[in-house]
């Protein structure tokens, strides 16, 4: 049976087969992309998905920092935008930004030109993934701000979507797994520059004073019970909290391998060195079977796990 690499299109960007994966990981974890497609430009990754054989299953990331890639791999084409893909353009209120753009740059380029979109500052990742999750918090969301976006599907058709067209709803789009964002249009109140850097470093402060930053994790693992994560208002209340939860199921501090639960907050699972996916995958899970037995909820995972279990005798991705 022929390799995939050998069933590809040809492209202008570049195709590494088996890439290891781990390195682009904000946890530094996983396997590796069977294969891994860097397109050279729009028209490049249109051409590439709509010549691509029916069979073969894409996978887009960024930088991985709301997933945990298990230690077996991603099958089929992992493509992953960067140069060509990360600009950013200021017109009044109006902010166009490529999907590899990372969220604290979009956050500062806008501050600079007096345009407020200060609740990017703090959270990890680049705007493609802001998009497709519905990225948030301090009570405001990508939705928000989100007037128009490009895709191409899987099918290699560039697409224009309105924010009702892609359905943004908690942490989630109506977009299909294997589309890719390569564009956003973001519109956002006009503020002076000054007002809005002293908000994201108030938010850089809080958040540093109560989250393990310094730390490898993709932020909080599960979701509340209500559903949602906290707002970090000042009213912003504690009754069942995911944290609350693991901390009275005695689990603040808990290890299984490089694998730790923080002891600043319970609902960071880190990497503190040497955990491989398997380690941070099944520590969440005794998580919540802990949290389940212990209280009666059921946490949810808000980290995305995606791949492949290691085959037994391979190597790990760690």
């Amino acid at each position: 049976m022929p390799e995939l690499i050998d069933r590809l299109p040809q492209v202008r960007g570049r195709l590494t087969p088996n890439r290891p994966l781990a390195e682009l990981s904000w946890l530094r974890v996983g396997g590796p992309a069977e294969v891994l497609f860097q397109p050279a430009d729009l028209d490049d990754l249109s051409a590439f998905l709509a010549a691509l054989p029916a069979d073969v299953p894409v996978f887009p990331v960024g930088v991985c920092s709301n997933l945990i890639i298990r230690d077996g791999g991603i099958s089929g084409v992992v493509i992953r935008l960067g140069r060509g893909f990360n600009g950013i353009a200021v017109d009044g209120d109006t902010v166009r930004v490529g999907a590899a753009a990372l969220d604290a740059q979009v956050a500062r380029r806008a501050a600079e030109a007096g345009v407020d979109l200060a609740f990017l500052r703090t959270i990890p990742g680049s705007i493609g993934g802001a998009v497709r999750m519905n990225a948030g918090c301090y009570g405001r969301y990508t939705a928000d701000v989100v007037a128009e976006v490009t895709a191409v599907t899987r099918a290699g058709e560039v697409l224009t979507l309105t924010p009702d067209q892609l359905g943004f709803a908690y942490r989630s789009t109506r977009l299909p797994a294997d589309t890719l964002i390569v564009e956003a249009v973001l519109r956002a109140p006009q503020r002076p520059c000054a007002e809005i850097e002293a908000t994201m470093q108030e938010a850089l402060d809080r958040r540093e004073a109560s989250q393990p930053v310094r730390d490898r994790s993709c932020g909080s693992t599960f979701r509340n019970p209500a559903g949602f994560s906290s707002t970090g208002r000042d009213d912003d209340v504690h009754d069942l909290k995911a944290w609350k939860l693991i901390d009275d199921a005695g689990l603040r501090g808990a290890r299984l391998g490089g694998a730790r639960i923080s002891p600043k907050h319970s609902n960071f699972l880190i990497n503190e060195g040497g955990a491989s996916a398997t380690d941070l995958e099944e520590l969440g899970e005794r998580v919540r079977e802990t949290v389940l037995k212990n209280s009666g909820i059921e946490l949810e995972w808000e980290i995305m796990r995606v791949g492949e279990p290691l085959k037994a005798g391979a190597p790990s991705g760690r």
